[in-house]
């Protein structure tokens, strides 16, 4: 057993170490002095945001991009509090921004990529760069993404997302969980391999998506909108998808205020792996998973005294300390916050981690005040 347990925690650290060398390959792009020329559409799909939506769209507000060169298009997926209320309200005091509500039209199982496609035919040019009503954007957004589309051939860019923590040990769980992801992210794009993304800062063109042909494919699935679209692309298009790793375009999204609400969002993320397209997204799923189920494996067979708890604490050690180097590099790229709750979240991640994956085979989840059945 003690062989096996090696094995597979040989091949995570393996994994581990090829994302972080990974990540160091994809190198931050100098600012240069280009005058802005992009024409950018941002789409905000929203239900129920009504505390959420003022902030996004005052950070929207504060951008430092010419506001002739952007339109806001925000898709209400049917809200029962006063969100759209908000959003006229906004509109109303901010008459410079070229600003469309729309009601969102279900076509499929996933609301969020009927709402998208909902805002494509209204687009004005070519560029659309998609995020979320309970994010928050840095004032350099656009411009960083301007300078980027200038400078090279590309019809899709991932941008990169943290998660504003604050003292409690359930913020500084997510924010480590979502920085280990963003690490993936980036290491993966370095290996030419990429295959994840985030909604909250995931641009790309209008052509390009209608080349894809949009979400046609998995639109029985709840969730998806991002990744599948990205693994869409990487399979027929590698060369024109990028990754960039810039500090002033990261957007900023906010903690869950609760573990059943973050356990159901990383279930709902779960769920839809196994419809990746992405051989290497499969495989590394199924890496982690057995690198943190044998984390717990070791620790029963400690508890049973069938191995030495010195033997379980090297193993555990070497796994912490790859983690913790990828962690590392990750959160000094996406914020300027020391990570807490380090120690503690790598006892309990193990548990978290194979507690998802195992519900996310059976269950199903909740998402914006709606049951998703498996």
């Amino acid at each position: 057993m003690i062989i096996l347990l090696i094995l597979i925690l040989s091949v995570y650290v393996a994994m581990i170490g090829e994302l972080i060398y990974g990540f160091d390959k994809i190198k931050m792009p100098a600012a240069l002095p280009t005058m802005p020329k992009t024409f950018f559409s941002i789409v905000v799909p929203f239900r129920n945001e009504s505390k959420n939506l003022p902030l996004l769209l005052d950070s929207i507000k504060k951008l430092q991009y010419p506001v002739d060169l952007f339109e806001i298009i925000l898709v209400d997926d049917f809200s029962d509090d006063d969100s759209v209320r908000q959003v006229y309200q906004w509109r109303m005091a901010n008459g410079g921004f070229q600003t469309t509500l729309l009601e969102n039209i279900r076509r499929s199982q996933s609301p969020k990529k009927d709402a998208i496609s909902r805002a494509m035919p209204i687009v004005k040019n070519q560029w659309v760069i998609t995020t979320d009503a309970d994010c928050v954007v840095p004032e350099q957004w656009l411009l960083a993404l301007d300078q980027y589309i200038q400078q090279h051939d590309v019809a899709m860019v991932v941008g990169s997302v943290t998660c504003a923590s604050e003292n409690s040990f359930l913020h500084h769980f997510q924010q480590l969980d979502l920085t280990s992801l963003q690490g993936t992210t980036i290491g993966s794009f370095g290996l030419g391999l990429g295959f994840l993304c985030n909604g909250a800062n995931f641009c790309y063109t209008k052509s390009f998506f209608n080349a894809l042909n949009g979400f046609d494919g998995n639109n029985q699935l709840a969730s998806g909108d991002d990744v599948f679209l990205l693994q869409k692309a990487m399979r027929q298009h590698p060369e024109k998808v990028r990754y960039l790793k810039s500090k002033a375009n990261i957007v900023l999204t906010k903690p869950l205020e609760s573990w059943r609400s973050l356990f159901f969002q990383r279930v709902r993320w779960a769920s839809k792996t196994g419809s990746y397209d992405s051989v290497f997204g499969k495989d590394l799923a199924v890496i982690v998973l057995l690198g943190n189920l044998g984390v717990l494996l070791g620790l029963g067979l400690a508890v049973a005294k069938t191995v030495s708890w010195w033997v379980f604490a090297l193993l555990f050690g070497v796994k912490f300390i790859f983690d913790f180097i990828l962690l590392y590099k990750s959160n000094r790229f996406l914020s300027d916050r020391r990570m807490r709750f380090l120690f503690g979240s790598s006892i309990l991640y193990p548990f978290f981690c194979v507690g998802v994956a195992l519900y996310s085979f059976f269950g199903g989840f909740e998402w914006k005040d709606r049951a998703f059945q498996k």
